[in-house]
């Protein structure tokens, strides 16, 4: 990873004064959503390609690195979130998220191939989270008890150097024996650093859409921010049944971990797939 110093970004707006690391610009449209991502955790496991394919829409091409699928677990404390235009709401602008995902690629009808992450479920501790991104980013969000301690977020040297995340699902799909569910802690390590062109860092971490699958229909929701500042971590990983429900079973330890403080990224309404002729 390469080590370089961090632009400070005052708005949410300011960040696209910053589109050059990018593989194509962002759209042209008003952005609708910005947030925060603080404390995110990473973690990532080599699968079998046919493991995972059965797992995406068939539209979608799953993106491989030496031969292999990815699956990723993302778990972080979102804030300042808040629609273009309007100050961030009491109740609705600070929950935690818990991101399980794949690569994917969508080429569309310019031809441009568009790298970017297929979430396979997304956990959050806020009822009012799930209800918007269903109605307005066509996810599938299911509502969950999540607990955060040891965070960062409004302190720059916490007490305990560890971070400690516990994650239930209330509502949706379950695991073999009770609610899908993760539990673990984290210590971050080292100083920030981008990721190296073309490196396995990259090819996980600098994707700029999401695509969502949603009542037999497609969509890409076009995403901004800075590229990704990754640390090291340890991970102890006490329980993580979140692959059950997919039928997956994940090991204890991930193949790679990353760790990121925090990074400010827009959202632009989703768009439909279409096919290229």
């Amino acid at each position: 990873m390469e080590q370089e110093f961090e632009t400070q970004f005052v708005t949410a707006g300011s960040l696209l004064y910053s589109v050059e690391h990018r593989p194509w610009l962002p759209p042209d449209g008003h952005w609708l959503l910005s947030q925060s991502c603080n404390d995110m955790l990473m973690m990532h496991y080599a699968m079998e390609p046919a493991l995972i394919r059965a797992l995406v829409p068939d539209t979608l091409t799953l993106e491989l690195y030496d031969g292999m699928a990815w699956l990723s677990i993302a778990t972080f404390c979102a804030s300042h979130v808040r629609p273009s235009g309007v100050p961030p709401l009491p109740g609705l602008s600070f929950f935690p998220q818990l991101h399980l995902r794949t690569y994917v690629t969508f080429q569309d009808r310019n031809g441009q191939p568009r790298p970017g992450v297929f979430y396979l479920s997304v956990d959050t501790a806020n009822l009012s989270a799930v209800w918007l991104a269903r109605v307005f980013f066509r996810m599938q969000y299911w509502h969950a008890s999540i607990q955060v301690k040891g965070a960062t977020l409004g302190t720059r040297r916490p007490p305990d150097p560890w971070i400690h995340y516990r994650a239930r699902r209330l509502h949706g799909p379950s695991a073999e024996e009770g609610p899908a569910a993760l539990d673990l802690s984290c210590q971050p390590q080292g100083e920030p650093a981008r990721a190296r062109a073309h490196s396995l860092d990259e090819f996980l971490n600098e994707r700029y859409c999401v695509y969502s699958w949603y009542r037999g229909r497609g969509y890409r929701t076009e995403v901004h921010h800075q590229p990704w500042p990754l640390q090291p971590v340890s991970v102890e990983v006490r329980s993580n049944t979140l692959g059950e429900p997919l039928g997956l079973k994940l090991t204890a330890r991930p193949d790679l971990c990353h760790f990121s403080r925090t990074l400010k990224m827009l959202a632009w309404p989703p768009s439909s797939l279409r096919l290229a002729r």
